[in-house]
C-alpha cells in the first residue's frame, strides 16, 4: 500500500476515544523504551503496551507526533521496516517519537486500530489518528511521509517535538530564552488591560497567524473568547433557560462557561458530559467540542480534568 497524503480528512479523535488528558505529557512518566543517544530527555523510541498507551501514545502527541509501528517477532518484514523507522527517529531528534506496539502482546490494540496485516504504521497528532501506510516502503518514501507529518503537526497542531538529551528538539536551531515578557503577546496584553476583549482576540489570533504553536497565545485566546461569550449574559436567567432546556446544547454550553468563571468546574464537566450524553450527531459532537476546549482552560494538571475524561468516555463508548 503505498503511503497516504497526510490531511486531517477522515481523522479519528482518540483523545475522546481513550480520553487522554490534554497537555499531559509534560507530567507522563519516563517511557521504558530504546533510548536516543545520551542518556537525558525523552526516549524517541518506545515500547508501548496497552497499560502504557494513554500516557506513551496520547499524551506525548500532544507534544510531537507519535508515529506506532505495528510489528511482532514472526514477521519478517517487520524486521527490514522496523530498523529503518528506528533509525529515521533517531536521527529527526524528536520531531516525531516512534511507538512500537507488539501485536501478539497487545493484541486489544490491534484490534481497535483495525490492525489487518503486518507491518502497519500509524500516526497520532494531538489525540488524533492518521493512517501512514502499510507494509515496506523504501527509505525516501518513508522520508517524504514522515516529513509531511511532522508539517502537519506544526501547521495543524501547533506541535514542537520533545526535548532528546536536554536539548530542543531542533539543537541546531535553539533560541535564545525568550524575556519574562513576550513581545509577541504586547499588543493583547494592551489589549486586555484596556478591558479591550475583541482587540485581544485579535491580537492573539494574529500571532497564532504566525506562530500556530504558541503555546501562551492559544491560551491566551480561549480564555479571552470564554470572556466574550459571557460578556453582559444575566448568568441567572441563563441558568434556569439551561436548567428548563437540558437538551439545547447553546444553553447548556453558556451555562457550563458561567460554571467555569465561577469556579465551578465539576458542575461545568458534568453539565456537559450529560449534554453529550442526551444528544446527538452534530449538535453532539459541539457539546463534546466545547467540553474539550473547557478541559484546556482548567488545565490538564487539575484532577477534575481526568476523572471528566472518564466521564466523557463512558457516554461515548
Amino acid at each position: 500500500m503505498q503511503p497516504r497524503n497526510m490531511s486531517m480528512r477522515g481523522v479519528v479523535d482518540l483523545g475522546a476515544v481513550k480520553a487522554a488528558a490534554d497537555n499531559a505529557a509534560k507530567r507522563a512518566a519516563a517511557p521504558a523504551g530504546k533510548p536516543a543517544a545520551g542518556s537525558g530527555g525523552q526516549r524517541v523510541v518506545i515500547d508501548v503496551t496497552e497499560a502504557t498507551f494513554e500516557t506513551d501514545v496520547l499524551a506525548l502527541s500532544q507534544q510531537a507526533p507519535v508515529v506506532i509501528d505495528f510489528w511482532a517477532e514472526w514477521c519478517q518484514p517487520c524486521k527490514q521496516l522496523s530498523p529503518l523507522l528506528e533509525r529515521l527517529a533517531e536521527e529527526y531528534a524528536g520531531r516525531f517519537v516512534l511507538a512500537k506496539i507488539d501485536v501478539d502482546a497487545n493484541p486489544r490494540l490491534a484490534q481497535e486500530f483495525g490492525i489487518q496485516g503486518i507491518p502497519a504504521v500509524m500516526a497520532v497528532l494531538g489525540g488524533q489518528l492518521a493512517p501512514l501506510f502499510q507494509g515496506v516502503v523504501p527509505e525516501q518514501q518513508a522520508r517524504q511521509v514522515l516529513d509531511q507529518l511532522v508539517q502537519l503537526g506544526e501547521e495543524r497542531f501547533g506541535l514542537t517535538g520533545v526535548v532528546v538529551d536536554g536539548a530542543p528538539a531542533e539543537a541546531a536551531e535553539v533560541e535564545e530564552e525568550e524575556p519574562a515578557g513576550d513581545p509577541l503577546l504586547t499588543a493583547a496584553d494592551d489589549a486586555l488591560e484596556a478591558g479591550d476583549l475583541d482587540g485581544a482576540a485579535q491580537a492573539f489570533r494574529n500571532v497564532l497567524s504566525d506562530h500556530p504553536a504558541h503555546v501562551e497565545a492559544k491560551l491566551g485566546l480561549i480564555n479571552t473568547e470564554l470572556l466574550l461569550r459571557t460578556r453582559g449574559v444575566d448568568a441567572e436567567k441563563a441558568r434556569a433557560e439551561a436548567a428548563a432546556q437540558p437538551d439545547d446544547v447553546a444553553a447548556q454550553t453558556l451555562a457550563a462557561d458561567l460554571d467555569i468563571l465561577d469556579g465551578l468546574a465539576d458542575e461545568a464537566f458534568a453539565r456537559l458530559v450529560e449534554t453529550v450524553r442526551r444528544t446527538s450527531g452534530d449538535e453532539r459532537n459541539k457539546a463534546r467540542l466545547h467540553l474539550l476546549e473547557l478541559f484546556e482552560i482548567v488545565g490538564a494538571e487539575d484532577p477534575r480534568v481526568p476523572k471528566a475524561r472518564m466521564a466523557l468516555a463512558g457516554v461515548l463508548f
